[in-house]
């Protein structure tokens, strides 16, 4: 049997097109007896071992990873280009269904996260241990809400002044100079003051290094509002095109056509 005391709690613990861990629903309060009930009851339904939703939700990624960032132990961001898609910012607009989301953590992502289904084709996880501190992923200036559903937990995402670093740590292998190139082409809105911050705060040379680059290339008015005289830029050469030109002012190759 399920007493009426702990549904009407379940209920608020995990409203229809949430999911939540059974670990997580104990540390809320309910018992592990309850839980298989309200399985067997058909009010929860198993989405993988360990992990429920409620029998009649609708499972869409805003829903999972609004889940996520309430249960995770560590902060969880959508980062990078979805961040930048979800703002309008990306050259490349994905329509529609997006082909994956691009999640940010120190942490590693739960294994569930792959198995469940829903209408993108990936999660993918990329770690922060090299881009910055945690307290980066917790400073509310930097990053938004998309409040995707009234009276559930919005979707937390990276500002497009953090989202922009977050892409440029995967050039060249993941992401192309072209499309950094035209990224930044579009960015010229950026707060000069966020990205002050993030300049200070990340610990990616070559994402920092790459970044004024391309700033340089297009002279937005952001520019001039930075002292990079006040950011760590390392040491020593990268090489981030092979058989590139050797870019003098900031120590790095970029594509000779470039």
């Amino acid at each position: 049997m399920l007493n009426n005391e702990s549904r009407q709690k379940l209920k608020a613990l995990l409203p229809a097109d949430l999911i939540a861990t059974k670990s997580w629903l104990q540390q809320q309060g309910l018992s592990l007896h309850f839980i298989d009930n309200a399985v067997k009851g058909r009010m929860l339904r198993v989405l993988h071992p360990g992990l429920y939703a409620r029998e009649e939700a609708k499972l869409n990624w805003k829903g999972i990873v609004a889940s996520l960032q309430r249960m995770a132990e560590f902060p969880v961001l959508v980062g990078g280009l979805t961040a930048l898609n979800i703002e309008g910012l990306a050259h490349y607009q994905e329509r529609g269904t997006l082909t994956s989301v691009h999640l940010y953590s120190a942490a590693h992502l739960p294994a569930w996260l792959d198995k469940l289904d829903c209408e993108i084709g990936r999660f993918q996880w990329h770690g922060t241990r090299q881009l910055w501190p945690e307290t980066l992923m917790t400073d509310k200036k930097l990053f938004r809400e998309d409040h995707w559903r009234e009276s559930l937990p919005p979707v937390r995402y990276s500002s497009p002044e953090k989202a922009i670093i977050e892409v440029l740590a995967d050039v060249p292998k993941a992401v192309s100079f072209e499309h950094v190139d035209q990224l930044m082409q579009g960015l010229s809105t950026l707060s000069p003051r966020k990205l002050d911050v993030v300049m200070r705060a990340s610990t990616s040379i070559k994402s920092k290094r790459l970044f004024m680059w391309l700033a340089q290339r297009y002279q937005h008015a952001w520019l001039k509002h930075l002292t990079p005289q006040d950011y760590d830029f390392g040491s020593g050469k990268r090489e981030l095109a092979r058989d590139g030109r050797l870019d003098k002012t900031w120590n790095i190759t970029v594509p000779k056509e470039m």
